[in-house]
């Protein structure tokens, strides 16, 4: 079961991401979507980290699905999806949406401080074009990882095939 949340972590998450990162924590705003048994799955992250664009706006950080989706990566299924995105112009079509989507909530989530500090370092560019996980060219699938935290956490059209065609939502507590 997956609960969407939007809340700074507390005490017993921040030692669990600690664990699952293997370091402490860095740019982290909220936990953005936890287990039934209330243990993070996703971060959502600062956009400036260490006065530098953080492109990736939500971070995969549960053990159990990292290890379950490089191990579909691993069997090539990046090459595959990127494949049905030449051939399946709706595909294609709900994947840029996606993207959209995701730039849209990256901006809209920072505060007006945030977007002041990213016009100031000139990093607006990058944080409103770049899609999933930074990307720029929204014809390629860089990381399931990525696909699968936004999710989890909105609409992703990658993140549903996972689920459809590996059930990746099985190995979820």
């Amino acid at each position: 079961m997956v609960i969407r949340t939007d809340q700074a972590p507390d005490e017993r998450q921040l030692a669990i991401i600690t664990q699952q990162l293997g370091r402490p924590p860095k740019g982290i705003e909220a936990v953005a979507a936890v287990d039934g048994e209330d243990t993070p799955l996703v971060l959502r992250m600062a956009p400036i980290v260490d006065g530098k664009p953080f492109p990736t706006l939500y971070w995969l950080c549960s053990d159990v699905l990292k290890v379950e989706i490089s191990r579909i990566e691993a069997v090539g299924v990046i090459k595959s999806l990127e494949q049905q995105l030449q051939d399946d112009p709706d595909f294609l079509a709900a994947y840029q949406q996606s993207h959209r989507d995701y730039v849209d909530a990256r901006w809209t989530l920072m505060s007006d401080a945030q977007r002041a500090e990213v016009d100031q370092l000139g990093y607006r560019k990058v944080l409103t074009e770049r899609g999933i996980g930074g990307i720029s060219n929204w014809h390629q699938v860089r990381c399931l990882h990525t696909q699968y935290a936004h999710h989890l956490c909105g609409h992703n059209v990658i993140g549903q095939w996972l689920d459809t065609h590996h059930q990746v939502h099985a190995c979820l507590p």
